[in-house]
């Protein structure tokens, strides 16, 4: 039944030129669940989230969230209904400071109105979460990989999402960082309510917080459960995993 879940996608498929990307992809996230999407490079993630966000618009299927079908709406009409991302490749507005980049993604997405107090002192509590309040002052161009990465997630939060898309947000850390960043994801989760839909190919960050997990290979989902389950299911080890994990 549409509307069950927080977020649904019904048969969603997408073509360019003559390749097939999506192939009747079905999938959904529950409120105040971390799901996590995997596969390798090609197998049509990022595109999947372009068409959540309304960057793409599929050539069948429908995006259904809260119950709504957004199939169609504007990208900034889909953020303000509560459904936030950060992406692949980082692109902050990078004469401006780290505080400005995270109140100007508050003006873009949230449905309410605030006044220049309230967006500072919000965004100054994300910067806090991140761990890059100490930098606020300072330009985005200033920022090293990593930081930019909390930059991201920071913009995202302030949004005030009932949904967050993560594509490859650990991409690039450290063991540490990752683990942190890991961490971060499940707070998100557990302590505020937000639902995460996760694109991710580093395996032990996933794997660690994510209570189910979608496989994508070719443009078709191939797989899907929890990790115990995806770890050991044949098709995937031979698609993405390898023997690693089997």
């Amino acid at each position: 039944m549409e509307g069950e879940f927080l977020l649904e996608g019904i048969k969603v498929t997408k073509h360019f030129g003559g390749l097939k990307v999506l192939n009747n992809i079905d999938f959904y996230v529950d409120n105040k669940e971390i799901v996590g999407i995997i596969g390798p490079n090609g197998a049509g993630k990022t595109t999947l989230f372009n068409v959540i966000c309304g960057f793409y618009r599929p050539d069948s299927g429908k995006i259904i969230f809260e119950g709504k079908d957004i199939t169609k709406l504007k990208p900034y009409e889909i953020c303000r209904l509560g459904i936030a991302r950060t992406f692949q490749i980082v692109r902050p507005f990078l004469r401006m400071t780290v505080l400005e980049n995270v109140q100007v993604g508050m003006v873009y997405c949230r449905k309410r109105n605030i006044n220049l107090a309230g967006a500072k002192r919000e965004a100054s509590y994300w910067l806090e979460f991140v761990g890059l309040y100490e930098k606020r002052d300072v330009a985005a161009n200033q920022l090293t990989h990593t930081e930019r990465r909390k930059l991201e997630l920071a913009r995202a939060l302030a949004s005030e999402p009932k949904l967050i898309l993560l594509d490859e947000i650990a991409a690039g850390l450290n063991p540490s960082e990752l683990m942190e960043m890991a961490k971060k994801v499940e707070i998100i989760w557990r302590d505020y309510g937000i639902a995460v839909l996760w694109i991710e190919h580093v395996m032990k960050a996933i794997m660690s917080v994510c209570h189910r997990i979608i496989v994508l290979h070719q443009g078709l989902k191939i797989a899907e459960g929890p990790p115990s389950t995806i770890v050991k299911d044949k098709k995937v080890i031979e698609a993405y995993l390898g023997e690693t994990y089997a």
